[in-house]
């Protein structure tokens, strides 16, 4: 008979069973979710080093508080697993799989979940909210918020503080795990943290303001001034004085993976009925060594794209840096994810990660860039939203020369909705002074690196955080050109009744269409863009690779339908060059104005409707005289 690798998990399908739990079998279940976390995780893929650390935390809230009468926000997501699993959500066999658990906190998936997360810093501006609320309606419910250390680097955190008031059931939890501190003054400091955390210290503090109130005249401002000494020891060792200057009650810092520890101190500040900020300190990875020595390997497991352009991108940026002593580069708490590393190391005085603050990112490039500096802004796609502002106002209203890369931009297998580089195309199109490029394989990539150096305007540069596709660098590119506009299957132009325009890693599903409609005996051409925008540009391009006379154009993108490169270039295309498009068929197939939900690779572009099966559907339907279709996405 097979061991029971879970005894005490396995019992637990409630949190009043959580909370009957004794403190010996708590701990060990601490033990038995590490485990689990590891054993699931390392398979599906995930999250993995940031919930080993925050295992204790997720149980204690569970133990401490009445969930989802009270809720718990963590902030990003990253280290709600422990919480979904306590909440009934114990099938990690599809976590980020097609139909499975998102890898983040969703509100349709489990009442547990308060908010949707995905992205830093947000966590705490919906917690105020949701507290704001319950005071309002004279609810009793506590809103806990989870979140990082790096959070705070993002500037929503700041500006919800500041909004923050101090009679709200509202509890934050500073999950501390990678700050350091020199050996002396944080033996000190936790010397201090012990002495204000204990049970000991809380029993007399409350004796001594009960002892100094009841004498006459002279107690009240001895307590002032013990109070104030207690600030100056504070502000001089750990920094509490800071949050309960803008009205959270300051508790810690504490070992956040000792779940007695936890428990006593989220009750202590239960029991303030006041708002509280809890410092916690974890260990990231904890219980699995080689995510303890490695929590940087281990943050995203099955994430890992061996060559990509990622990769490629900080190679040749090094090799440029080596030459140039003006190119910087700017990562908003990404340098591994982005491919800095290796310049951060051979140029970390040109090196800036900024943290969680992408509009901060932006601008600060556009302050390098307005001295002489040559900066290369790399953001993911799905997190460069949060600067649209610094782009448009900053950057290109002034026509500064920032260099932003936009990583990771296409669908987001496995992180899902939050995560996809869906929109940049079509919401960046709209700011005047952008050029937008799209090198959809390494030699392209460098080439525009190469010559963005010298470039006198805003330059984007947008790929995906994958590998290099072989059969495009083969069918669209040789080794004796340098054009950024390339084609295939044109060596009888006249013959082509249906012609497919791409950009990007999709171009491989442009050219699967075609095979098939060859097959059908339909001849079809496939032109691969890589420049997007000036569209006059790409639209006088188009026009001069085009056959004479194509029955129909399908436009093939891996974003947004709307405002996106096919509805720009078909409408330059109109515009410019009316008789060449007069009497033609056209249509685009893009996503659809819909999030796309979460799925794995061999079925993300099928959910989103993008696949060479579309192309080749719309494409016969527009060969039959039909007019184009307006809808195929779900």
């Amino acid at each position: 008979m097979e061991e029971n690798k879970y005894p005490i998990l396995d019992k637990i399908h409630t949190d009043a069973e959580l909370k009957a739990l004794s403190d010996a079998d708590a701990k060990a279940l601490c033990a038995e979710l590490r485990c689990f976390l590891v054993d699931k995780v390392t398979k599906s893929g995930g999250h993995l080093a940031s919930n080993l650390g925050a295992v204790e935390i997720s149980v204690a809230v569970h133990r401490v508080f009445d969930l989802p009468h009270d809720r718990v926000i963590f902030d990003v997501g990253h280290q709600s697993y422990v919480h979904k699993i306590l909440s009934g959500r114990r099938d990690f066999d599809t976590l980020r799989k097609p139909g499975g658990l998102s890898g983040f906190e969703k509100m349709d998936e489990s009442v547990f979940d308060a908010f949707g997360t995905g992205h830093a810093s947000t966590s705490v501006s919906a917690a105020l909210g949701y507290a704001e609320a319950d005071k309002l309606a004279g609810r009793d419910n506590y809103t806990i918020v989870v979140l990082g250390d790096g959070a705070f680097t993002g500037g929503m955190v700041h500006e919800a503080l500041n909004n923050l008031k101090k009679d709200l059931h509202l509890i934050i939890i500073l999950n501390e795990n990678e700050m350091s501190i020199s050996k002396n003054a944080g033996a000190f400091a936790n010397h201090i943290a012990h002495m204000r955390t204990s049970k000991k210290y809380f029993r007399f503090k409350r004796a001594t303001t009960r002892f100094f109130s009841r004498i006459p005249l002279i107690g009240a401002p001895i307590l002032k001034g013990l109070r104030t000494c207690k600030r100056y020891v504070k502000n001089a060792f750990y920094g509490g004085v800071y949050f309960e200057d803008i009205g959270l009650k300051y508790l810690g810092p504490a070992d956040g993976n000792d779940l007695a520890t936890v428990e006593y101190l989220l009750t202590e500040a239960k029991r303030r009925n006041t708002s509280v900020i809890l410092h916690l300190r974890t260990v990231k990875g904890k219980g699995y060594a080689p995510a303890e020595e490695n929590p940087s390997a281990y943050h995203l497991v099955g994430g890992n794209y061996a060559g990509n352009f990622s990769e490629h991108f900080g190679k040749t940026l090094c090799e440029m840096a080596a030459h140039d002593s003006s190119i910087c580069a700017i990562t908003a708490a990404m340098q591994d994810g982005v491919g800095l590393s290796g310049f951060a190391k051979a140029y970390p005085e040109r090196f800036f990660d900024v943290g969680i603050a992408e509009p901060h990112a932006l601008t600060f490039g556009a302050g390098l860039a307005a001295a002489g500096m040559k900066p290369y802004v790399a953001i993911y796609s799905t997190f460069l939203q949060r600067g649209y502002d610094n782009i448009l106002h900053d950057i290109a209203l002034q026509k500064l020369p920032v260099r932003i890369i936009v990583d990771r931009a296409a669908l987001a297998a496995g992180d899902g909705a939050t995560h996809h580089g869906i929109f940049d195309v079509s919401f960046l199109s709209a700011i005047p002074n952008l050029c937008i490029f799209a090198p959809a394989t390494f030699a392209s990539l460098d080439r525009f690196l190469r010559a963005s150096a010298s470039a006198g305007m805003p330059i984007v540069i947008r790929y995906p955080n994958m590998s290099e596709d072989k059969r495009i660098a083969e069918t669209f590119f040789r080794a004796d050109t340098r054009e950024t506009i390339a084609h295939a299957d044109f060596a009888d132009p006249t013959a082509n009744r249906a012609v497919i325009i791409t950009y990007g890693r999709i171009a491989t599903e442009a050219l699967d269409a075609a095979d098939k409609l060859r097959a059908q005996g339909i001849p079809c051409g496939v032109i691969l863009l890589e420049t997007l925008k000036p569209y006059e540009v790409v639209a006088d391009r188009v026009a001069g690779l085009l056959p004479k006379s194509p029955a129909a154009i399908v436009f093939l993108e891996e974003g947004i339908r709307n405002g996106g490169a096919g509805m720009l270039t078909f409408d330059m295309l109109r515009k410019r060059h009316e008789k060449l498009m007069r009497n033609k068929n056209t249509d685009i197939v893009a996503i659809d104005d819909n999030f796309v939900i979460p799925t794995q690779n061999e079925s993300i572009r099928r959910t989103a409707g993008i696949t060479a099966n579309d192309v080749l559907r719309k494409t016969v339907h527009l060969l039959a005289g039909l007019a184009p279709e307006s809808r195929t996405n779900p």
